[in-house]
């Protein structure tokens, strides 16, 4: 089939609103998040339907037009957009965004690729349950790509990311076929869990439009933390003390270096500085029942009774109101924002519980070595290993020339992350910044294994080529 009847015979499948040919009214949907890539297209279509979907997936395997599934294009490794020779179309699934039904005594949701995030929490809400997969950009980010992109947060600690908040899927295939595995089941002990190829998948071998999602008992009370603390080893010592004294009502154990407050500080208007006097790391601690009357106050004014007798902590604060611990958490999303503001060289990894402190200390004593006065901002949700070890250029750098050396600072760091038995891509996913940088750091037979699925589910190679694996 020629391309220029594909994309007619894709107009009409999608309907009059569901395609944009206009070069202007394409760009949001060209361009990365962090602005490191500007993608082309030939047209950017919008079903409303997975049929739809299915009928342009059909006509795009029969002319070997490459597929582009977007979310809400949020992501942080380029793998929502579209490549530069624009010989594509993107495939955006915002207008499929019906929750089609919430079973409370099941505690599950069964809704479509294209809802947003923060939606998904106020109807679980509504529903008297709690959805507790959260991130920075949960406004504008959708479930589709969430899932897609085994996306992580800061709840993972006590309820997983989101490969295991999911029950069931709903996945167009490669060849236009519809695989409707929506099941609602916590057990289901009949063989190959199919759903799992497709969560972190980025879209290279199906696209995902619908799922079944856990919920959860609502938090009744919560407790927020915010500490000072004098060494990394330390932070983690405290962690294991809280996740044995706490359990399951640990929610969140967030890390905050003080150059990472600072930076805040200087450019994030409203961001506090809690403490009396400074720190060189601080733990935002969240703790959170679904019972009222639960007791978790005092457990957690016990556990910081210890901490500050065994020298573990030297100062903290507990939030007294919902909009005080709002105030804490605003300086968690500050840092993020403040780096934006210097040139930053970022790295999203993971490494065991036990080996955080370890990665931190010998990440930031090699980098340093390779570049005296670079401020390394090791931060993040440290209770799940994952630690976003962002290095922000030294003051008075040209910004150019520093992010000219990211391939550099990247070897020194994933190959700490290497020793540790780590992971290079704890939650960002791997999309086109990480596609070749993941052939050194997994084996060739992981890598293979890969390629062989790819070939076997895609074998035209039209789903999101170029992304998570080469072929």
């Amino acid at each position: 089939m020629e391309i220029a009847t594909a994309l007619e015979r894709i107009k009409e499948a999608a309907g009059p609103r569901g395609w944009i040919a206009d070069p202007a009214e394409q760009q949001p949907y060209l361009v990365e998040a962090r602005r490191l890539w500007r993608g082309a297209t030939r047209l950017v279509v919008r079903p409303a339907s997975t049929e739809e979907v299915a009928a342009v997936v059909r006509i795009c395997a029969e002319a070997g037009l490459p597929i582009v599934p977007q979310g809400g294009n949020t992501g942080l490794v380029g793998g929502a957009v579209p490549p530069e020779d624009g010989q594509n179309i993107v495939l955006a699934l915002g207008r499929m965004n019906r929750i089609r039904a919430i079973d409370p005594v099941n505690f599950t949701m069964t809704v479509e690729a294209g809802c947003i995030l923060a939606h998904l929490q106020q109807a679980a809400a509504e529903a008297d349950r709690l959805f507790p997969l959260s991130l920075g950009a949960e406004g504008s980010c959708q479930i589709g790509g969430n899932l897609s992109t085994n996306a992580g947060g800061i709840a993972v600690l006590r309820y997983g990311n989101a490969r295991e908040l999911t029950l069931g899927l709903e996945v167009v295939l490669p060849d236009g076929r519809i695989w409707e595995g929506l099941r609602g089941l916590r057990k289901d002990n009949t063989g190959y869990d199919l759903k799992q190829l497709f969560i972190g998948g980025e879209g290279t071998l199906g696209i995902i439009t619908a799922a079944t999602l856990k919920l959860f008992p609502k938090p009744r009370e919560v407790e927020t933390a915010f500490l000072g603390i004098s060494r990394v080893e330390d932070v983690m010592a405290l962690f294991a003390h809280a996740r044995a004294a706490t359990a399951d009502q640990l929610t969140a154990f967030e890390l905050i270096p003080r150059a990472a407050l600072d930076l805040a500080l200087a450019h994030i208007a409203g961001t506090v500085d809690p403490l009396a006097t400074p720190h060189p790391w601080y733990v935002l601690l969240e703790m959170s029942s679904s019972q009222t009357e639960s007791g978790i106050r005092g457990l957690l004014e016990r556990l910081l009774e210890r901490a500050l007798q065994e020298g573990l902590v030297a100062d903290g604060v507990i939030a007294e109101s919902g909009m005080q611990a709002k105030v804490l958490w605003m300086i968690r999303e500050a840092i993020v924002e403040a780096q934006l503001h210097s040139g930053s060289i970022k790295h999203d990894v993971a490494v065991p519980v036990s080996q955080v402190a370890d990665f931190i200390m010998r990440a930031t004593a090699e980098v340093t070595d390779r570049l005296p006065g670079i401020r390394p901002m090791a931060f993040g949700h440290v209770g799940d290993g994952n630690i976003h070890f962002n290095l922000t250029q030294p003051k008075g750098a040209d910004t150019a020339a520093y992010l000219a050396r990211w391939q550099e600072f990247n070897d020194i760091v994933h190959g700490v992350v290497k020793e540790l038995r780590g992971s290079i891509s704890a939650e960002h996913g791997v999309g086109r910044l990480k596609r070749d940088e993941i052939t050194h750091y997994k084996s060739p037979i992981e890598i293979e294994l890969m390629r062989t699925v790819k070939r076997a589910l895609d074998p035209g190679n039209i789903m999101n080529p170029g992304k998570l694996v080469s072929l």
